[in-house]
């Protein structure tokens, strides 16, 4: 919910247009009022986010994808070794 009689939005279209078509910034009262602070830079800050978070939110990889090549090869030889004493 927005209070307020006025606000400064900046609005972004989305570097990923699948999911969504635009990105909406509600811009501080006293974000322009901090020296040194242009409207450029504030924009480019917008659209930095809306592609970090565009990247961000990819599917995440399969499980044996995650878990790293030592963790099977240690897995392996502990079922080799209980394949091995089973023989025994």
């Amino acid at each position: 919910m927005v209070k307020g009689i006025s606000r400064r939005v900046i609005v972004v279209d989305s570097p990923d247009p699948k999911l969504f078509e635009q990105a909406i910034f509600i811009v501080k009262n006293d974000a322009f009022s901090q020296e040194g602070v242009t409207s450029q830079q504030v924009l480019g800050e917008a659209c930095r986010i809306a592609r970090s978070c565009a990247s961000t939110q990819t599917a995440k990889p399969p499980f044996w994808k995650r878990v790293p090549a030592w963790y099977w090869l240690a897995g392996l030889a502990a079922v080799a070794a209980g394949l091995m004493a089973w023989l025994l």
